[in-house]
């Protein structure tokens, strides 16, 4: 069972749909909340959407993203970090501008195709009872549902989270923004990229979403109320004080994990388990890794695997997630914090990074941290770790196909002249001719290649 019908929701009951998973989405709201809220992915995170069979559409209602500008206070370009066109090493744009409506309306299209998905809107989760294999859900009008297990996706108040005791762990103090949703009748003259003000005294973020819509962010000054601010001065700068304001509203931006992800067969995923700043757009791009890393891992285990195999969600999203947490509230701070001194420092300092060969695509880079060592991740335990731990490149097949489309739902063996390690008791990979595969990048030009089902590269060979 999920609970929470959003977008981590629903791709965590197509993943699971797709390994022959019955999945019941319960969503206490009757209606989508029609709304954006997430307006960006990663080529990364591309690939879960892949995995769950709606990455063609998502790539129909969104478009790539240019790359940052970051501005003075005055408009002036401080510097540009551009993206290359084009997709990147994970077979998609690197950056991807959407609408969450847009992505939530293909996502429920999708689950309407999957006999084995039921979403049931207008239930709202009041209790949980766990049992060694399975949980009772009591909903609000004391009906009961048994589940093998609970995912818990319900968003940042999370009821599940609540439910267990989850508590959390701040890595950093609330931001107030006003954030606007606007839509355009003609495109607006702008620079197709993030559009970053590192003004200490209004610092703002601007961009094209898609389509018609656009997205403003202003923060919001100590004792300042939404009312108090001439939204249309501030959105003339950006040329569009004649847009239509959709919504404008107050945001505060948290920064925290949960402190305990698990309890019994329940377990939480996206903002349930961590709330991150905008700043490195990764907020949708969290949870959808999370499902992406447990679904396989929590089918395993109602096939009959140890159910110690679900201490590793934590045990591998907790630390990726608390380092972007992290890099977001340090990067965030850098671009826009601080005061008039640090505002001059910032700019001396960026007239030097524009200078320096290489930098605009190493501050864009879409790879996330490794994961560390642990029972699915063989790194050594001295020495550089290579490609264990980070995503397989996903290039595009002599026939058309990305690599993921060819590697299945399972573990994957990536061998050349037949040679293969001792795998994992239960770990029956598809075994593939690595020689007949476009080259992959460095670290794996091996005599296997070992990858697991959410296309982690979980072990090489030596040589």
């Amino acid at each position: 069972m999920v609970v929470g019908a959003g977008p981590v929701g629903l791709t965590a009951a197509l993943l699971l749909a797709r390994r022959g998973r019955e999945v019941t989405v319960l969503e206490k709201h009757e209606h989508p909340y029609g709304l954006p809220r997430a307006v960006h992915l990663d080529d990364e995170c591309v690939r879960v959407l892949q995995a769950a069979g709606v990455a063609e559409a998502f790539a129909r209602v969104s478009r790539p993203m240019a790359g940052l500008r970051l501005l003075d206070a005055d408009g002036r370009v401080l510097v540009e970090f551009a993206r290359a066109p084009g997709a990147g090493v994970h077979g998609w744009p690197q950056a991807s501008m959407f609408s969450q409506p847009d992505l939530e309306e293909l996502l429920r299209a999708e689950v309407a195709r999957r006999p084995l998905v039921q979403l049931r809107t207008g239930v709202e989760v009041a209790g949980l009872v766990l049992h060694p294999d399975g949980v009772t859900v009591t909903d609000r009008s004391g009906a009961r549902l048994e589940a093998e297990a609970v995912l818990g996706c319900d968003g940042a108040r999370s009821t599940v989270a609540r439910l267990i005791g989850a508590g959390e762990v701040p890595l950093g103090r609330p931001d107030r923004w006003l954030v606007a949703d606007l839509q355009a009748d003609a495109p607006l003259d702008v620079w197709p990229g993030v559009h970053q003000v590192c003004d200490p005294h209004r610092a703002a973020t601007f961009m094209p979403v898609a389509g018609d819509r656009y997205r403003a962010e202003f923060r919001l000054r100590d004792g300042e109320q939404v009312g108090d601010v001439d939204l249309p001065a501030l959105l003339a700068r950006f040329g569009a004080a004649d847009t239509r304001v959709l919504r404008a509203v107050e945001y505060a931006y948290g920064a925290r994990v949960a402190a305990r992800w698990r309890a019994g067969r329940v377990l939480l995923c996206g903002d349930a388990a961590h709330l991150t700043p905008p700043f490195i757009g990764q907020g949708l791009g969290l949870g959808l890794r999370d499902v992406h890393q447990l679904a396989w891992k929590l089918d395993a285990v109602l096939a009959g695997a140890d159910g110690s195999l679900l201490d590793t969600h934590r045990a591998e999203r907790e630390p990726h997630a608390r380092a972007l947490v992290r890099l977001a509230v340090l990067l965030g701070w850098l671009m826009t914090g601080g005061g008039d001194r640090t505002a001059v420092l910032r700019r001396l300092l960026l007239a030097v990074a524009r200078r320096v060969p290489g930098l605009s695509s190493q501050v864009l880079a879409s790879r996330t941290p490794a994961l560390r060592r642990g029972p699915l991740v063989r790194r050594p335990r001295l020495g550089p770790a290579g490609p264990v731990g980070v995503l397989l490149p996903q290039p595009t097949l002599p026939d058309g196909r990305r690599l993921d489309d060819l590697l299945g739902e399972g573990w994957a063996l990536l061998t050349r002249s037949g040679a293969r390690p001792r795998l994992p008791r239960g770990v029956r990979p598809r075994v593939l001719d690595a020689s007949a595969l476009p080259p992959l990048g460095p670290g794996l030009h091996r005599d296997w290649v070992l990858v697991r089902p959410d296309r982690v590269v979980a072990a090489v060979s030596r040589r």
